[in-house]
């Protein structure tokens, strides 16, 4: 699952900035959940727009 493979990333690299993570398709749902409980700083987006809205929302830090 994709999912896993971004956290796995993730808490590899050490990332300290929130990573947005557009999700479509199969499991999107489900990797959702994977990325919100994973505990790391990871927003799952549904779609472009979305992704981009939670981008702007990021950096102004809400």
């Amino acid at each position: 699952m994709i999912a896993d493979g971004i956290i796995g990333a993730v808490a590899e690299v050490g990332v300290n900035v929130p990573v947005v993570v557009r999700l479509e398709g199969n499991n999107a749902e489900l990797g959702a959940k994977k990325l919100a409980d994973s505990g790391l700083n990871i927003i799952a987006a549904k779609g472009l727009t979305d992704a981009a809205q939670q981008v702007v929302a990021a950096v102004e830090g809400k």
